[in-house]
Protein backbone atom coordinates (compact mmCIF):
# COMPACT_ATOMS: atom_id res chain seq x y z
CA UNK A 1 0.00 0.00 0.00
CA UNK A 2 3.21 2.16 0.66
CA UNK A 3 3.45 2.69 -3.25
CA UNK A 4 -0.43 3.45 -3.95
CA UNK A 5 -0.99 6.92 -5.05
CA UNK A 6 -4.86 8.38 -4.20
CA UNK A 7 -5.73 11.01 -6.77
CA UNK A 8 -6.84 14.54 -5.13
CA UNK A 9 -9.66 15.58 -5.51
CA UNK A 10 -10.32 18.90 -7.94
CA UNK A 11 -10.53 21.47 -4.76
CA UNK A 12 -6.70 20.26 -4.36
CA UNK A 13 -4.01 22.02 -6.53
CA UNK A 14 -0.46 20.83 -4.66
CA UNK A 15 0.62 19.22 -1.07
CA UNK A 16 3.04 19.94 0.83
CA UNK A 17 4.15 16.54 2.96
CA UNK A 18 0.89 15.90 2.82
CA UNK A 19 -0.98 19.27 3.48
CA UNK A 20 -3.50 19.88 0.84
CA UNK A 21 -3.32 23.42 -1.06
CA UNK A 22 -7.09 23.94 -1.77
CA UNK A 23 -8.25 25.78 -5.33
CA UNK A 24 -10.34 28.07 -3.70
CA UNK A 25 -7.18 29.68 -2.09
CA UNK A 26 -5.16 29.98 -5.12
CA UNK A 27 -8.52 31.57 -6.97
CA UNK A 28 -8.24 33.82 -3.99
CA UNK A 29 -4.53 35.00 -4.33
CA UNK A 30 -5.32 34.76 -8.51
CA UNK A 31 -8.19 37.89 -8.27
CA UNK A 32 -6.46 39.46 -5.72
CA UNK A 33 -3.54 39.94 -7.82
CA UNK A 34 -5.48 41.08 -11.02
CA UNK A 35 -6.98 44.10 -9.38
CA UNK A 36 -10.21 46.20 -9.06
CA UNK A 37 -10.52 46.77 -12.49
CA UNK A 38 -7.97 44.75 -14.32
CA UNK A 39 -7.99 43.41 -17.95
CA UNK A 40 -8.99 39.35 -17.95
CA UNK A 41 -5.89 37.62 -18.98
CA UNK A 42 -5.97 35.47 -21.79
CA UNK A 43 -6.35 31.76 -20.74
CA UNK A 44 -2.34 30.73 -21.06
CA UNK A 45 -1.55 34.13 -19.39
CA UNK A 46 -3.74 33.14 -16.40
CA UNK A 47 -2.24 29.68 -16.40
CA UNK A 48 1.64 31.43 -15.99
CA UNK A 49 -0.11 33.50 -13.41
CA UNK A 50 -1.67 31.12 -11.33
CA UNK A 51 1.59 28.73 -11.63
CA UNK A 52 3.73 31.49 -10.45
CA UNK A 53 1.53 32.28 -7.59
CA UNK A 54 0.77 28.31 -6.41
CA UNK A 55 5.06 28.14 -6.74
CA UNK A 56 4.76 30.92 -3.90
CA UNK A 57 2.19 29.72 -1.81
CA UNK A 58 4.11 25.77 -1.82
CA UNK A 59 7.47 28.11 -0.97
CA UNK A 60 4.76 30.08 1.99
CA UNK A 61 3.53 26.33 2.94
CA UNK A 62 7.21 24.89 3.20
CA UNK A 63 7.91 27.87 5.55
CA UNK A 64 4.60 27.55 7.64
CA UNK A 65 5.21 23.95 8.38
CA UNK A 66 9.22 24.49 9.65
CA UNK A 67 7.77 27.72 11.87
CA UNK A 68 4.82 25.00 13.47
CA UNK A 69 7.84 22.10 14.27
CA UNK A 70 10.04 25.10 16.00
CA UNK A 71 7.06 26.47 17.70
CA UNK A 72 7.20 30.29 16.12
CA UNK A 73 3.27 30.56 14.56
CA UNK A 74 2.01 33.99 15.02
CA UNK A 75 -0.62 34.89 18.10
CA UNK A 76 -3.46 36.58 17.85
CA UNK A 77 -1.62 39.56 19.74
CA UNK A 78 1.03 39.20 17.47
CA UNK A 79 -1.67 39.58 14.28
CA UNK A 80 -3.52 42.16 16.41
CA UNK A 81 -1.41 44.60 17.07
CA UNK A 82 0.19 44.62 13.52
CA UNK A 83 -2.87 44.74 12.29
CA UNK A 84 -3.48 47.84 14.04
CA UNK A 85 0.14 49.29 13.49
CA UNK A 86 -0.93 49.16 9.33
CA UNK A 87 -4.13 50.36 9.87
CA UNK A 88 -3.08 53.46 11.65
CA UNK A 89 -2.77 55.81 8.76
CA UNK A 90 -5.97 55.28 7.24
CA UNK A 91 -9.55 55.70 8.36
CA UNK A 92 -11.13 52.62 8.42
CA UNK A 93 -13.31 53.82 5.14
CA UNK A 94 -9.84 53.98 3.22
CA UNK A 95 -8.50 50.48 4.99
CA UNK A 96 -12.17 48.91 3.47
CA UNK A 97 -11.28 50.52 -0.01
CA UNK A 98 -7.54 49.43 0.62
CA UNK A 99 -9.02 45.47 0.99
CA UNK A 100 -11.58 45.81 -1.99
CA UNK A 101 -9.09 47.03 -4.42
CA UNK A 102 -7.22 44.10 -3.13
CA UNK A 103 -9.91 41.72 -3.03
CA UNK A 104 -9.16 40.59 0.07
CA UNK A 105 -11.88 40.21 3.38
CA UNK A 106 -10.68 41.69 6.48
CA UNK A 107 -9.86 37.62 7.28
CA UNK A 108 -8.27 36.93 4.21
CA UNK A 109 -5.98 39.91 5.50
CA UNK A 110 -5.40 38.81 8.76
CA UNK A 111 -4.89 35.08 7.54
CA UNK A 112 -2.13 36.41 5.68
CA UNK A 113 -0.99 38.29 7.65
CA UNK A 114 -0.25 35.87 10.04
CA UNK A 115 1.37 33.56 7.78
CA UNK A 116 3.92 36.75 6.85
CA UNK A 117 4.65 37.09 10.59
CA UNK A 118 5.13 33.25 11.03
CA UNK A 119 7.44 33.50 8.49
CA UNK A 120 9.38 36.52 10.03
CA UNK A 121 9.88 34.87 13.42
CA UNK A 122 11.43 31.81 11.71
CA UNK A 123 13.79 33.66 9.62
CA UNK A 124 14.67 36.12 12.56
CA UNK A 125 15.79 32.40 14.58
CA UNK A 126 17.43 30.73 11.83
CA UNK A 127 18.84 33.37 9.47
CA UNK A 128 19.06 36.67 11.35
CA UNK A 129 20.63 35.23 14.58
CA UNK A 130 23.31 33.66 12.86
CA UNK A 131 24.72 36.92 11.50
CA UNK A 132 27.40 38.57 13.55
CA UNK A 133 28.87 41.13 11.24
CA UNK A 134 32.44 41.83 13.34
CA UNK A 135 34.55 45.62 13.69
CA UNK A 136 37.37 43.93 11.82
CA UNK A 137 35.38 42.55 9.23
CA UNK A 138 33.84 46.31 8.45
CA UNK A 139 37.37 48.02 8.72
CA UNK A 140 38.85 45.50 6.00
CA UNK A 141 35.67 46.19 3.72
CA UNK A 142 36.27 49.68 4.39
CA UNK A 143 39.91 49.38 3.54
CA UNK A 144 39.10 48.13 0.35
CA UNK A 145 37.06 50.02 -0.72
CA UNK A 146 37.80 53.34 0.49
CA UNK A 147 37.29 54.92 -2.72
CA UNK A 148 33.79 54.55 -2.49
CA UNK A 149 33.09 56.92 0.42
CA UNK A 150 35.44 59.58 -1.44
CA UNK A 151 32.14 61.84 -2.81
CA UNK A 152 33.21 64.42 -4.94
CA UNK A 153 29.77 65.59 -4.72
CA UNK A 154 26.54 64.54 -3.41
CA UNK A 155 25.49 61.15 -3.15
CA UNK A 156 22.24 59.30 -2.83
CA UNK A 157 22.51 55.76 -1.07
CA UNK A 158 19.23 54.13 -2.63
CA UNK A 159 17.04 50.62 -3.17
CA UNK A 160 14.90 49.75 -5.91
CA UNK A 161 11.65 47.46 -6.66
CA UNK A 162 11.85 47.54 -10.78
CA UNK A 163 9.21 45.83 -12.66
CA UNK A 164 8.90 45.56 -16.39
CA UNK A 165 7.08 45.04 -19.53
CA UNK A 166 10.13 43.25 -21.43
CA UNK A 167 10.74 39.86 -21.68
CA UNK A 168 13.71 38.74 -19.37
CA UNK A 169 14.80 34.95 -19.31
CA UNK A 170 16.18 35.74 -15.95
CA UNK A 171 14.43 37.77 -13.36
CA UNK A 172 17.22 37.40 -10.96
CA UNK A 173 14.35 37.28 -8.07
CA UNK A 174 13.76 34.41 -5.99
CA UNK A 175 10.06 34.10 -7.03
CA UNK A 176 11.29 34.06 -10.72
CA UNK A 177 8.21 36.56 -10.81
CA UNK A 178 8.23 38.21 -13.86
CA UNK A 179 5.12 40.65 -15.26
CA UNK A 180 4.27 39.53 -18.78
CA UNK A 181 2.68 42.60 -20.44
CA UNK A 182 1.90 46.24 -19.63
CA UNK A 183 -0.95 45.46 -17.69
CA UNK A 184 0.39 43.21 -15.86
CA UNK A 185 3.32 45.36 -14.93
CA UNK A 186 1.20 47.94 -13.42
CA UNK A 187 -1.13 45.59 -10.99
CA UNK A 188 2.16 44.12 -10.31
CA UNK A 189 4.59 47.28 -9.22
CA UNK A 190 1.27 48.97 -7.68
CA UNK A 191 0.51 45.82 -5.74
CA UNK A 192 3.62 45.58 -4.08
CA UNK A 193 3.64 49.58 -3.44
CA UNK A 194 0.69 48.54 -1.66
CA UNK A 195 2.49 46.24 0.24
CA UNK A 196 5.30 48.39 1.24
CA UNK A 197 2.88 50.90 2.91
CA UNK A 198 1.65 48.29 4.64
CA UNK A 199 4.70 47.52 6.59
CA UNK A 200 6.35 44.90 4.54
CA UNK A 201 10.18 44.59 4.25
CA UNK A 202 11.71 46.81 1.08
CA UNK A 203 14.44 44.23 0.77
CA UNK A 204 12.87 41.05 1.16
CA UNK A 205 10.13 42.19 -1.17
CA UNK A 206 12.56 43.35 -3.57
CA UNK A 207 14.60 39.88 -3.40
CA UNK A 208 11.42 37.91 -4.12
CA UNK A 209 9.55 40.42 -6.81
CA UNK A 210 12.06 43.03 -8.35
CA UNK A 211 12.89 42.35 -11.97
CA UNK A 212 16.54 43.99 -12.22
CA UNK A 213 18.83 41.02 -11.84
CA UNK A 214 21.89 43.30 -10.90
CA UNK A 215 20.02 44.64 -7.60
CA UNK A 216 17.32 42.68 -6.73
CA UNK A 217 19.31 39.55 -5.49
CA UNK A 218 21.09 42.52 -3.46
CA UNK A 219 17.36 43.30 -1.66
CA UNK A 220 17.28 46.34 -4.42
CA UNK A 221 20.49 47.62 -3.20
CA UNK A 222 21.80 50.46 -5.98
CA UNK A 223 25.04 51.78 -3.64
CA UNK A 224 25.44 55.52 -3.86
CA UNK A 225 24.47 57.08 -6.60
CA UNK A 226 25.90 60.57 -7.46
CA UNK A 227 23.77 63.49 -7.59
CA UNK A 228 24.56 64.15 -11.30
CA UNK A 229 23.55 60.88 -12.23
CA UNK A 230 20.31 61.13 -10.78
CA UNK A 231 19.49 64.71 -12.09
CA UNK A 232 20.02 62.79 -15.81
CA UNK A 233 16.36 61.76 -14.83
CA UNK A 234 14.49 64.97 -13.41
CA UNK A 235 11.35 62.49 -12.89
CA UNK A 236 13.34 60.35 -10.40
CA UNK A 237 15.38 62.93 -8.95
CA UNK A 238 12.68 65.31 -7.97
CA UNK A 239 10.62 62.22 -6.29
CA UNK A 240 13.87 61.15 -4.36
CA UNK A 241 14.87 64.71 -3.37
CA UNK A 242 12.00 64.97 -1.65
CA UNK A 243 12.16 61.46 0.56
CA UNK A 244 14.06 61.78 3.81
CA UNK A 245 15.91 58.18 4.78
CA UNK A 246 13.66 55.25 4.97
CA UNK A 247 11.08 56.42 2.77
CA UNK A 248 9.47 55.81 -0.87
CA UNK A 249 8.79 57.09 -3.67
CA UNK A 250 5.40 56.66 -5.53
CA UNK A 251 6.00 54.41 -8.83
CA UNK A 252 7.86 55.92 -11.18
CA UNK A 253 7.46 55.06 -14.82
CA UNK A 254 11.10 53.65 -16.22
CA UNK A 255 11.31 54.92 -20.13
CA UNK A 256 13.05 53.35 -23.21
CA UNK A 257 15.22 55.72 -24.15
CA UNK A 258 16.48 53.23 -27.28
CA UNK A 259 12.66 53.80 -28.59
CA UNK A 260 11.31 56.74 -30.89
CA UNK A 261 8.77 57.90 -28.15
CA UNK A 262 10.28 57.00 -25.40
CA UNK A 263 7.50 54.85 -24.37
CA UNK A 264 7.08 53.25 -20.82
CA UNK A 265 8.80 50.03 -20.30
CA UNK A 266 8.08 49.07 -16.76
CA UNK A 267 8.32 50.95 -13.28
CA UNK A 268 10.10 51.44 -10.05
CA UNK A 269 9.83 52.12 -6.60
CA UNK A 270 12.70 53.69 -4.96
CA UNK A 271 14.00 53.94 -1.60
CA UNK A 272 16.33 56.48 0.00
CA UNK A 273 18.78 54.61 2.55
CA UNK A 274 21.42 57.70 3.22
CA UNK A 275 22.03 61.11 1.22
CA UNK A 276 25.65 62.05 2.13
CA UNK A 277 27.68 65.14 1.39
CA UNK A 278 30.72 65.74 -0.63
CA UNK A 279 34.15 64.83 1.03
CA UNK A 280 35.85 61.62 2.31
CA UNK A 281 34.44 59.75 4.70
CA UNK A 282 36.47 58.12 7.67
CA UNK A 283 36.10 54.65 9.07
CA UNK A 284 34.96 56.68 12.50
CA UNK A 285 32.46 58.16 10.81
CA UNK A 286 28.98 56.13 12.02
CA UNK A 287 27.50 56.95 8.69
CA UNK A 288 29.82 54.97 6.81
CA UNK A 289 30.12 52.12 9.96
CA UNK A 290 26.57 51.83 9.59
CA UNK A 291 26.97 51.55 5.38
CA UNK A 292 28.99 48.90 5.84
CA UNK A 293 27.22 47.13 8.60
CA UNK A 294 24.11 47.18 6.42
CA UNK A 295 25.75 46.33 2.99
CA UNK A 296 27.56 43.51 4.94
CA UNK A 297 24.52 42.04 6.75
CA UNK A 298 22.14 42.01 3.49
CA UNK A 299 24.60 40.36 2.00
CA UNK A 300 24.78 37.28 4.41
CA UNK A 301 21.15 37.51 5.27
CA UNK A 302 20.58 36.81 1.30
CA UNK A 303 23.22 34.40 1.18
CA UNK A 304 22.13 32.16 4.44
CA UNK A 305 18.66 32.58 3.51
CA UNK A 306 18.79 31.41 -0.19
CA UNK A 307 20.85 28.18 1.62
CA UNK A 308 17.71 28.10 3.99
CA UNK A 309 15.06 28.15 1.35
CA UNK A 310 16.87 25.50 -0.74
CA UNK A 311 17.66 23.27 2.29
CA UNK A 312 13.89 23.27 3.14
CA UNK A 313 12.92 22.80 -0.42
CA UNK A 314 14.76 19.47 -1.08
CA UNK A 315 13.49 18.20 2.50
CA UNK A 316 9.76 18.54 1.52
CA UNK A 317 7.50 16.40 -0.11
CA UNK A 318 6.14 18.43 -2.78
CA UNK A 319 3.36 17.32 -5.62
CA UNK A 320 2.19 20.08 -7.84
CA UNK A 321 -1.41 18.74 -9.46
CA UNK A 322 -2.09 21.46 -11.26
CA UNK A 323 0.90 21.70 -13.20
CA UNK A 324 1.30 17.95 -13.67
CA UNK A 325 -2.91 18.73 -14.90
CA UNK A 326 -1.49 21.57 -16.73
CA UNK A 327 1.49 19.27 -18.54
CA UNK A 328 -1.45 16.27 -19.13
CA UNK A 329 -4.01 18.21 -20.91
CA UNK A 330 -1.23 20.31 -23.13
CA UNK A 331 -3.93 23.06 -23.46
CA UNK A 332 -5.18 25.69 -21.30
CA UNK A 333 -6.79 24.31 -18.03
CA UNK A 334 -9.62 26.52 -15.97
Amino acid sequence: MAGCHHSPSADVVATVNGKEILRSDLDRYYKASLGENAQQPSPVEANIRRLQLLHQMIQDEILQQRAAKENLAATDEDVNAKLTEIKAPYTQDEFYAQLKQRNLTLDDFKRDLRRSLTTQKLLNKEIESRINITDAQIAAYYNQHKSEFNFVEPQYHLAEIVVTTAPAPQTGNLQNNKATNPADATKKIQTLHNRLESGEDFGALAMNFSEDPNTASNGGDMGFIPESQLKTNPEIYNAVSQLKPDQITPVLPIYDNASPNHKVSGYAIFKLIAREPAGQRQLNDPRVQQAIHQLLHESEKQLLQSAYFEMLQDQAKVRNYYAEQILKQGSPVQ
